[in-house]
């Protein structure tokens, strides 16, 4: 079982060794379990998350919250930097602060178009008091569980989640890119069994007009045979430059299925949605940014399935071994309801 024991260190800037949280967002995880029963979503909630492969509109932020979460954010942003020296991939020399060195990825624009700006990083939990706690929250960690358990071969109600890791996805205004449809899972195949769950996190409200993020219901379903084992589709586009380039590699019957429907998120709420779930988003073409916050998470038992390191700057877990170490602590049991 894992367990969260904070492992003391001289370096307190890392907050990875803090495995719970800090208190500035929401304080501390609550002892009364009925303030986790109350973020229980409905068995309609639950069922909809089955037949379709993602769930939308959950609130999981106050507004406050969200503005708070939102000044934060602005350390994160070059948008107004001179950038001569960077094509926007891989310059997290650009930031202006020391604990830059332990995100995983920064790119200030990963599509590397002036006119298609996506900011998108990993690894900001380990640097920010706010984004650290984000990631326990129990509106956030009791759905979550709910859902990796509702298709889980296991058959439980609730299961323990550990944290994978986060990622920022923020557009400006007037030319903020796209994000290629995708499969997540597809990234993440350096782990076993596939058993993730991605929550989007809107701190603005989305529209169609802003970038806000579709999914293509029902689409949890499409899958390849690797070596013997259901798996992802192939990665089409990493750096979300060709939108629909995922159509080269579906079926017939794949492409009559590809319907992709808006979430049109409002701020503070969130969408949850399966490992195998194609979804994407379109430009911001409007006067106002499109920020959002991403949360994967996956359920306890997850291995590792390489012996590289799983994510850049941490040490390697040893294939077949549990993903155990303080980069992926425990956000939730069903022992505390």
């Amino acid at each position: 079982m894992t367990t969260n024991i904070p492992v003391q260190s001289t370096n307190v800037s890392d907050l990875s060794y803090i495995s719970k949280p800090i208190g500035d967002l929401f304080g501390e995880l609550p002892v009364n379990p009925d303030k986790y029963t109350r973020c229980l979503l409905s068995e309609d909630q639950v069922g909809f998350y089955k037949a379709n492969g993602y769930l939308t509109q959950v609130r999981v932020l106050t507004d406050e919250q969200c503005n708070r979460i939102l000044d934060e954010y602005q350390r994160f942003l070059l948008w107004n930097n001179n950038k001569e020296n960077s094509s926007g991939k891989n310059d997290a020399h650009l930031l202006d602060f020391p604990e830059k060195e332990f995100l995983y990825e920064y790119h200030s624009n990963q599509s590397e178009d002036p006119n298609q700006v996506v900011t998108h990083m990993l690894g900001h939990w380990r640097v920010s008091p706010l984004f650290h706690d984000l990631l326990f929250m129990p509106t956030i960690t009791v759905p979550t569980s709910q859902l990796l358990a509702a298709l889980h071969p296991s058959q439980q109600t609730l299961m323990p989640v550990q944290f994978w890791h986060d990622q920022l996805f923020a557009k400006p205004a007037h030319q903020g890119g796209q994000v290629a449809w995708h499969q997540d899972y597809s990234y993440w195949t350096r782990t076993t069994p596939m058993q993730h769950l991605t929550v989007h996190i809107a701190l603005d409200d989305q529209t169609e007009e802003n970038g806000t993020v579709h999914y293509v219901p029902g689409s949890h379903r499409w899958y390849r045979n690797h070596d013997g084992k259901e798996g992802p589709l192939p990665i089409t586009d990493i750096d979300f430059k060709d939108m629909d380039s995922i159509k080269k590699v579906l079926t017939e019957e794949e492409i009559q299925q590809f319907q992709p429907l808006p979430s049109l998120l409002k701020k503070g709420h969130a969408s949850f949605h399966h490992p195998l779930t194609v979804h994407g988003s379109y430009p911001n073409r409007t006067s106002e940014p499109r920020r959002s916050a991403v949360l994967n998470y996956f359920a306890e038992g997850t291995r590792s399935d390489t012996d590289e390191p799983l994510l850049n700057g941490i040490p390697a877990i040893a294939r077949g071994e549990l993903l155990n170490s303080r980069f992926f602590p425990l956000v939730f049991d069903p022992k505390w309801i």
